[in-house]
Order: C-alpha cells, then sequence, then structure tokens
C-alpha cells in the first residue's frame, strides 16, 4: 500500500510546539542500516532493563531473611524501583530529542551495571533501596531505545520495528520471575543482580559498537525548553491523549492479572509452588511474542481495525481466566489471549504516536509511558484489594470492567483518532 508522506517541521520555543502541517516526514539516515541484527540486539538491551524492574517481586522473602528485616521494610524494594522509573520517564527519557543517543543509551546502560552490582553486594537494606532506585530510573533506557529504532527504521517497516523491539520488553516482564526464581535457586538472590549486571555489560559493549551517533537539531536547545515541551505535545495532539489514555485501561488490566494471580495459585486447594507459577510468565510470553505481528498491521495502515479486534480479545480473555479454580488449561488460553491483545494495543499505540511527530519521538514515548506506568499502578493496588474482599471471581470481573471500559474509550475516540492519523498521511486507514 502506497502512503504519500507529508514532512512535519516543529519548533519548539518556551515550551510551545508550532506545527507546519505542509512539511515532510524526515526519513532515516540513508547511510546506515537498521538490520535484523540490530534489531534484536535493542530487543534483548530492553528485555534486560525491564526484568532489573520486576526480578526482585519473587525475591522478597529471601531479601527479608538476609538483611533481617520485616516484609513491610522489604516491600520497599519494589516500590522504590517503581518510583525511580516513573521519575526517569520524564526527566531522562526526553533528552533522547537533545543529545547524542548513542553516549545517552550507553551511559544510561553503564550506570544501571554499577547499580546492579552495588545491589548485588549491598551490606544492608538501606543501600540496596539505594541501588535499586538507580536501576529504576536508568532502566528507562527502553524507552529510549524504542524511540531510536522508530527514528532508524524506514517509514514502511516502522510498526514492525517498533513490534519487535517492544516484544522483548513485555518478555523480559514476563520471564523476570520466573528467571530469577531460578537463579535464586541456584546460588542465592545476589545472584540474580550480579548475572544481570553481567549481562547487561556484555549487551553496552554491542550497542556502543552498532549503533550511530547523532541527536534531533529540531529540539529545544535548554533542558527545561525541552521538559516543558513534553506538557506543549500533550496539550496540542489529540492521538497522544487517545493512546496515552489507551494505554493506561490495557496496562491496568495487564497487571490486575499479573500482580493478582500468584495468589490462588499459590492457596490451597492449588498450592502450587512459586517455580510452577512462574511458568505462566512463559505462556504469556507466546502471546506477547506473537503480538510482533500488530506492527505489520499498523504498517498496512490498519491501526483503528488491530485496536478493535485486540481489545475484543482482551475483553474475551477474562471468559477462561475466570475459570481458573476449575481449569488450568481454561487459564492458560486465557492468558495467552490477553497478553496477546495488551501488546498488540501497545504496539499500534507506539506505532502511530511515532508517525505522527518524528522529530520529539522521545518526548513522545516519555508522555505516553507516563500513562503506563499509573495504569500498572493503579491496577496492582486495585486487584489486591478486591481480591482479599472479592476473591478471583471478584479480579475476573474487575478485568473484564475495564477492558470493556477500553473497547468503549476506543469506539468513542475511534473517528477522532483516524482524522489524527489522516492529518500525517494521505490514505485511509
Amino acid at each position: 500500500m502506497k502512503m504519500a508522506r507529508q514532512q512535519q517541521c516543529r519548533s519548539f520555543q518556551d515550551g510551545r510546539a508550532h506545527l507546519d502541517p505542509q512539511s515532510l516526514e524526515s526519513s532515516p539516515p540513508s547511510t546506515f542500516a537498521l538490520t535484523r541484527s540490530l534489531v534484536w540486539l535493542f530487543a534483548v538491551a530492553c528485555g534486560l532493563s525491564v526484568a532489573n524492574i520486576y526480578c526482585s517481586q519473587p525475591l522478597l522473602d529471601a531479601i527479608a531473611r538476609d538483611f533481617g528485616v520485616g516484609q513491610a521494610c522489604v516491600g520497599l524494594v519494589v516500590t522504590v524501583t517503581q518510583a525511580g522509573y516513573a521519575l526517569g520517564l520524564f526527566f531522562i527519557v526526553p533528552l533522547g530529542d537533545l543529545l547524542d543517543r548513542r553516549r545517552l543509551i550507553v551511559n544510561q546502560l553503564l550506570i544501571s551495571v554499577l547499580a546492579l552490582f552495588v545491589v548485588g553486594f549491598a551490606p544492608n537494606i538501606a543501600v540496596m533501596l539505594c541501588g535499586v532506585f538507580v536501576v529504576g530510573l536508568l532502566a528507562v533506557v527502553i524507552q529510549v531505545l524504542v524511540a531510536l529504532a522508530a527514528t532508524l527504521a524506514a517509514p514502511e517497516e516502522r510498526g514492525s520495528i517498533v513490534g519487535k523491539v517492544t516484544s522483548g520488553v513485555v518478555i523480559g516482564i514476563l520471564a523476570a520471575r520466573s528467571m530469577a526464581g531460578a537463579l535464586t535457586d541456584l546460588g542465592g538472590w545476589r545472584l540474580v543482580y550480579l548475572v544481570s549486571a553481567a549481562l547487561l555489560l556484555a549487551i553496552t559493549g554491542a550497542l556502543w559498537k552498532a549503533l550511530p551517533p547523532g541527536a534531533n537539531s529540531d529540539a529545544p536547545s535548554s533542558y527545561t525548553g525541552l521538559l516543558g515541551s513534553v506538557f506543549a505535545l500533550w496539550a496540542r495532539e489529540p492521538l497522544l491523549r487517545i493512546r496515552a489514555g489507551l494505554a493506561l485501561l490495557i496496562f491496568a488490566v495487564f497487571s490486575v492479572l499479573w500482580t493478582s494471580l500468584v495468589l490462588p495459585l499459590s492457596a490451597p486447594p492449588m498450592s502450587l509452588s512459586h517455580s510452577i507459577i512462574g511458568l505462566f510468565g512463559l505462556v504469556g510470553v507466546a502471546g506477547a511474542s506473537a503480538a510482533r505481528h500488530a506492527g505489520r498491521w499498523a504498517d498496512r495502515g490498519l491501526h483503528q481495525w488491530t485496536t478493535g479486534a485486540a481489545l475484543f480479545l482482551l475483553l474475551a480473555s477474562w471468559l477462561p481466566i475466570g475459570y481458573l479454580r476449575h481449569s488450568l488449561v481454561s487459564l492458560v488460553a486465557g492468558v495467552i489471549l490477553l497478553d496477546f491483545a495488551v501488546q498488540a494495543v501497545h504496539v499500534t499505540n507506539q506505532s502511530m504516536i511515532f508517525a505522527r511527530l518524528p522529530e520529539a519521538r522521545s518526548r513522545l514515548v516519555a508522555a505516553y509511558m507516563m500513562f503506563y506506568s499509573i495504569g500498572s499502578g493503579g491496577g496492582a493496588i486495585a486487584s489486591t484489594w478486591v481480591y482479599a474482599h472479592a476473591g478471583w471471581s471478584g479480579v475476573s470481573t474487575l478485568g473484564a470492567g475495564l477492558s470493556f471500559v477500553a473497547l468503549l474509550f476506543w469506539a468513542a475516540t475511534v473517528k477522532q483518532g483516524s482524522l489524527s492519523v489522516r492529518g500525517d498521511f494521505s490514505s485511509d486507514e
């Protein structure tokens, strides 16, 4: 399908964006080829980085015993990590539009390696909390990598490239628990962070050799202007607001499932071990991996079709998930459907907003992912509260309800979202 492209030139002054609708989108540098191996290197780097955020969850009991602290105190490990990540989204990710991206990515990864070593050798809980805060803060390198991949990709394959790279993020989230549990059984919880540091260091060296230098010359020249332009983008771009709203809802659904799933599986009558429960994360990987094809559908202009179909599957997934106590096979089917649907919408969202403003991709992904964090945090809190008061049937109702709201929100905004896309492309979806 052939689509005529319009170049978009944006200048940001005093935190305000001014659009020239007659300009054409800039293409990735013709002198640099985004190879298949580099795409998968991006995906692996994203997977390792995001795993560092979630790997502590199955380790909390072991960490509490090692440091001699209570569960209330050790729970701060997760909270502090997530707080660092949320701050990094706003204060670090936009720098991808201002600084040399290769240096920004490599420096983030190198400091992350040092922070992981600090955590792995931490003598007490206070030092560990400082280390995991830095780990979370710099894990936002994921978003810088995704924005860079979208910039380097040719326009006709951008959705596919974004899908492949972000598949590493979802796989990292889902595989973190099972891999952390296996390494802990092998050599203790500290081994998890030390192995991650070694792997991340190897990836850093490979990225330094493979990435091209360069920064976006259209970004504001000052750091404060850069941060201010994030709010300007939010105010001016309805497509960003719509897709960020969808991100909040779908990742709330994602978190509702994965935060509370361990509770019924580990309790009688099932009483499954943590190793067995961790395997359900690997089941989710199958669904998330399949969703990378959503990027190809987006490249063909099927943004709204893909979004609507995926949101319908998201709603439908809660029917088999609701039968958890009667059939684990049913649960597996529901998990695959849910993870496929969430990833398909996520890939489509990013494909659409990246095409909108090529010179502001890091700021766009920063604004978008803030809503991802809000949804994830809200879903986690809501699911555990609902499970305590209404059991698994209540959690399933909550997940289905949020999925239905997401479907209604998409249906109510589909026309506006389509018009926003057509402002960039001459052909219809």
